[in-house]
C-alpha cells in the first residue's frame, strides 16, 4: 500500500468546499465588533464573500445576520427591516459615547426626580414610563455623535474622538415599541445613586438605542446611558435561529475536511421569510432574468418583493416603479 492508500504523510487531502450561498444567523458575543464576526465567518466559510446586515457595537450582543456568497446582495435590504432589542438604561449618569464603554461626563444622580421617585417602584417607575411614552412612535432623533454617520465626508465618531465640536441634525425614526420591564435602584462605581431601567425596544432602521437612552435621561433631568444591549430580532430572524461562534466552529470542525458544516439558510428560504412573495410563470421568469421590466401595477413602491419562478427558484428582488417591476438584484 502507498501512503495515499493509508492516509499517511503523502496522502492528498480533499480541499474543504466553500459554504453554500445563504444566511447565517449569529448570536454575536460582547467584545467583538461586527467586522470581527465577519472575519471569523470568512475562515469558516472558506470565502471572502461574506458581509453583515447592520452593525452591532462591541458592547452589544445578539442577532447579527451574516450573508455568504450571493446572499451578500440581500444584506443592504435586510438591514432596512425593523429590529428588536432588550436593553438596560442607567439613569443618573451621562457618558461621552451614550453607553458604558465611554467616560462618564456627568453624575447628576436621581436628585432631580420627584420626591419618592428614586424608588424602583411607584413614582420612580411612573416617572420613567411617562418619559418613555414621549419617545415612542414616530419621533425626531439626533444620532449619537459616536455613530458612523458622515459629516462633510468624515465619520461622526472620528470627529468625536478627535475632539471636534459639531452638531448632527435630527432625523425621523420610528419606535413602535418602547416599554419598561423593570426599574431598580442601584449605585454606580463612583457612588452615585442611580436607577437602572430594563426596557424593550422595537425600532426602524437608523434608530440608535444609545440615543434613546441619552434622551430618556435628558427628559428626566438625570442624564442616561446604556449599560447593556442585546438585539433579539432583525426582521423575521430571531435568537431562536441564532448560533454562537463556538457552535458554528464546532459544526465546521465536525463536518470534516471535504464538507462545510455551516448551518446556512438557503437564499430562497431567507428571501421568503424576509420579503413579500411574488410567484411568476415561466415566461415572466425568463423576461425578468433577462432584465425586462414586467407589468406589476399592484407591486409596492419602495418595498422589496421576492420573486419566485414556477419551479420555486428565487429569481430576484424587485420593487414597484410606475406600474412596473424594477429589479433591485437578480439571482436567476
Amino acid at each position: 500500500m502507498t501512503d495515499k492508500d493509508t492516509g499517511g504523510r503523502g496522502a492528498r487531502r480533499a480541499p474543504r468546499i466553500a459554504a453554500a450561498d445563504g444566511l447565517v444567523v449569529v448570536d454575536k458575543p460582547a467584545g467583538h465588533t461586527s467586522h470581527d464576526v465577519v472575519a471569523r465567518l470568512r475562515g469558516m466559510a472558506r470565502t471572502r464573500r461574506v458581509g453583515h446586515a447592520g452593525t452591532l457595537d462591541p458592547m452589544a450582543t445578539g442577532v447579527l445576520l451574516i450573508g455568504i456568497g450571493r446572499a451578500t446582495r440581500l444584506l443592504g435590504h435586510l438591514a432596512l427591516t425593523d429590529k428588536e432589542y432588550t436593553a438596560t438604561v442607567r439613569l443618573g449618569q451621562t457618558t461621552v459615547t451614550d453607553d458604558a464603554e465611554g467616560e462618564v461626563t456627568a453624575s447628576a444622580g436621581t436628585a432631580s426626580l420627584p420626591p419618592g421617585a428614586t424608588e424602583a417602584s411607584g413614582e420612580g417607575r411612573a416617572a420613567v414610563e411617562a418619559a418613555v411614552a414621549r419617545l415612542t412612535g414616530d419621533i425626531q432623533q439626533v444620532p449619537s455623535k459616536v455613530s458612523a454617520i458622515k459629516v462633510d465626508g468624515k465619520r461622526s465618531y472620528k470627529r468625536a474622538r478627535e475632539g471636534e465640536e459639531f452638531e448632527l441634525a435630527a432625523r425621523p425614526v420610528s419606535v413602535p415599541v418602547f416599554t419598561v420591564r423593570a426599574v431598580r435602584a442601584a449605585v454606580a462605581d463612583d457612588g452615585t445613586a442611580v436607577l437602572d431601567a430594563d426596557v424593550t425596544v422595537v425600532c426602524s432602521s437608523g434608530t440608535y438605542v444609545r440615543a434613546l437612552a441619552r434622551d430618556l435621561g435628558a427628559a428626566l433631568g438625570t442624564g442616561g446611558h446604556l449599560t447593556a444591549l442585546r438585539r433579539t430580532r432583525v426582521g423575521p430572524y430571531g435568537l431562536d435561529a441564532a448560533h454562537t461562534l463556538e457552535e458554528l466552529q464546532t459544526a465546521v470542525d465536525a463536518a470534516g475536511e471535504a464538507v462545510n458544516g455551516l448551518p446556512v439558510m438557503p437564499l430562497a428560504e431567507a428571501a421568503a421569510a424576509a420579503f413579500p412573495r411574488w410567484d411568476v410563470d415561466e415566461k415572466q421568469a425568463r423576461l425578468l432574468s433577462n432584465g425586462v421590466r414586467l407589468d406589476a401595477p399592484g407591486l409596492a413602491e419602495g418595498r422589496p418583493t421576492a420573486v419566485f419562478g414556477p419551479d420555486g427558484r428565487f429569481l430576484a428582488l424587485v420593487e414597484g416603479a410606475r406600474g412596473k417591476a424594477k429589479s433591485l438584484a437578480v439571482f436567476a
